[in-house]
């Protein structure tokens, strides 16, 4: 078998396994984006990304009560799809001012951006909520 031969077969082998492993991701992100949608029906949850071209990519999951503590935190980091969510439960029932300040978090490269974008999806789901009239029957009397 020529030499270009098998270069393309070890590349189109790459390349498959590329997709299982996107394709294993993705699948780990609808699970856990299930599990945190469905934990609380009176919060936000806003989700965050920073994109890295040769470094490390994040995806941020946040979760704010209606008083803006944290209920749930989760930060995907990495370079290939071997990546899975950690819960950082050292931030639940903080003030989401408190995260913003906090340098240990916020100074780690993308988090910022991916917390912004994040918080950027809260404060659009409270301006909707707060835009929606009151049914007749839950009005006042």
């Amino acid at each position: 078998m020529p030499l270009w031969q098998i270069g393309l077969l070890l590349l189109g082998v790459v390349w498959l396994l590329q997709a299982v492993g996107t394709w294993l991701q993705m699948r780990h992100y609808r699970e856990v984006m299930s599990s945190i949608g469905g934990k609380w029906t009176d919060g936000y949850l806003g989700v965050g990304n920073a994109r890295a071209s040769l470094g490390r990519g994040v995806i941020l999951m946040l979760v704010l009560g209606p008083d803006d503590t944290i209920r749930d935190l989760l930060v995907m980091e990495g370079r290939s799809v071997f990546a899975k969510f950690e819960r950082l439960s050292q931030y639940q029932g903080r003030n989401v001012g408190s995260l913003l300040e906090d340098e240990s978090f916020t100074g780690r490269r993308g988090r910022r951006q991916a917390l912004e974008q994040a918080l950027q999806q809260i404060a659009s789901a409270k301006a909707r909520k707060s835009e929606v009239p009151a049914l007749p029957d839950q009005q006042p009397a």
